[in-house]
C-alpha cells in the first residue's frame, strides 16, 4: 500500500473521529489513538488532509449538498460523509493532487469502510465536483 493511501486511512478516521465523537482536530492530529508507528511522510500528509477538511468544513459541505440531489450532508452515513469531506477538500484544495487519483482512492475507501453502495454513490458526487467545482 502507498504512503498516501496509508495517510488518507488515517485522514479517513480522523475525519470520521470528529464526525461521531466531535475530536478536535489539534487532538486528532496527535495521532496517539493510532496504535502503531506512522512515518513522518504519511503522518505530515493525513496531518494536512485532517487540518484542511476540518477547517473548510462548511464550504465542503454546501459543496456535498449542491451535489448530492435528494442528500443533505446529514442524511448520509458518517463514513460516506467523512470520504467525500476528505476528496473535495483534496479536489478543491490541493491542486497538486490529480482529481483522478482523488476519486479513484475515495472509491476505494468507499469499498473498503463503506456500504454495499457507498463506492458508486461516491464516485457519482465527485464526478460531478469535478465537471464543476475544480
Amino acid at each position: 500500500m502507498g504512503q498516501r493511501r496509508k495517510a488518507r486511512e488515517y485522514a479517513l478516521q480522523g475525519i470520521y473521529m470528529h464526525e461521531v465523537g466531535k475530536t478536535s482536530a489539534h487532538d486528532i492530529i496527535k495521532f496517539e489513538w493510532v496504535d502503531q508507528d506512522i512515518s513522518g511522510e504519511i503522518r505530515d500528509f493525513a496531518a494536512k488532509l485532517i487540518s484542511g477538511t476540518l477547517e473548510k468544513i462548511d464550504q465542503i459541505d454546501d459543496v456535498i449538498r449542491k451535489h448530492s440531489k435528494n442528500w443533505t450532508p446529514e442524511r448520509l452515513s458518517a463514513i460516506d460523509r467523512s470520504i467525500l469531506r476528505l476528496a473535495i477538500y483534496e479536489m478543491i484544495y490541493m491542486d497538486d493532487i490529480p482529481e483522478i487519483v482523488t476519486i479513484n482512492e475515495s472509491i476505494e475507501l468507499g469499498k473498503t469502510f463503506g456500504g454495499e453502495n457507498s463506492g458508486q454513490f461516491i464516485n457519482g458526487i465527485l464526478d460531478a465536483v469535478k465537471k464543476t467545482e475544480s
